[in-house]
């Protein structure tokens, strides 16, 4: 037998190996680290028993608890479709907007709910705060083409704008120059007179030319006045709100072009208490109607 070697500074015995003239000295673990080890094996060999563990050919070993996430998790989302079941009732037959702020509970749970659903499905178009870009509304103004009632949000949401649904809303923005309907220098005279509407910079002269021409050609959506008409989605001209933009080119390409945007239809894509719990999140941005 080997003669064991003990380092004569430390007084500890060596374990025969040495780099570069320094050898290794064979100090024992830390009493504290062995009992940690040996408490995480005797836990590893609990767990084993208890827990699934090992994989097999034809399954795994299960364990004495036959513990299953996935049943945790479909008993976990069961009881959460309870619970929302009271919600989603109350919600669905919440008779005007006001039934639901009169409920914090249930406004609480609608614009959770929509939010969520929005995140999702709108904020691509819409930006994620409802504040809209060239083309697509800002929802938080109080500006609505087509109304901001709930239930007229609901419709919109429902049944979409231009989106070939048979009750989606549609309405036409005419090529006036493409098209031929007008001629360029009328076209031009017009982009003076919209602008005037809202107090814009305008030729006081090609207005004037152009006002009967918009009574003629614009009126019957948009009012003798601009106004605009929700019933049509004809927007109001006289206030500093744009779909794509109120300067004179972006006037003139509308006017020359036309327009027709699509809002897609979410019937069938959403469920009927989706619709309305986004419909109530979409209401909440810019104060509805």
């Amino acid at each position: 037998m080997a003669e064991k070697e003990i380092d004569e500074p430390s007084g500890v015995e060596t374990t025969g190996h040495s780099w570069d003239d320094i050898k290794e000295l064979n100090n024992p673990l830390p009493r504290w680290w062995l009992i940690v080890f040996w408490i995480t094996v005797a836990w590893s060999i609990g767990y084993w028993v208890l827990m699934p563990s090992w994989p097999g050919i034809n399954g795994y070993l299960k364990g004495t608890r036959n513990h299953s996430e996935r049943a945790n998790v479909t008993e976990a989302v069961a009881a959460l479709d309870a619970q929302r079941a009271d919600a989603t009732r109350r919600l669905l037959t919440a008779p005007d907007m006001q039934a639901i702020e009169n409920d914090p509970d249930l406004q609480a749970f609608a614009l959770a709910a929509g939010e969520s659903l929005f995140g999702d499905n709108c904020a691509t178009c819409h930006g994620a705060g409802g504040q809209g870009f060239k083309g697509f509304p800002n929802l938080n103004d109080d500006s609505w083409l087509w109304g901001g009632r709930l239930e007229d949000i609901r419709q919109t949401l429902r049944y979409g704008i231009r989106s070939g649904h048979e009750n989606a809303h549609l309405s036409i923005m005419q090529a006036y120059g493409a098209g031929g309907l007008l001629p360029r220098e009328t076209v031009d005279d017009l982009v003076h007179y919209v602008r005037s509407l809202s107090g814009e910079e305008h030729d006081a002269a090609a207005a004037s030319r152009a006002a009967p021409v918009f009574q003629a050609q614009c009126a019957q959506c948009h009012g003798t006045e601009g106004k605009g008409d929700q019933s049509q989605g004809a927007p109001n001209l006289t206030d500093p709100i744009w779909l794509y933009g109120g300067d004179a080119a972006t006037i003139r390409e509308t006017l020359w072009n036309g327009r027709a945007g699509v809002m897609p239809a979410w019937e069938g894509r959403l469920s009927e208490e989706e619709i309305l719990a986004l419909a109530v999140y979409v209401h909440s941005l810019g104060g509805g109607e």
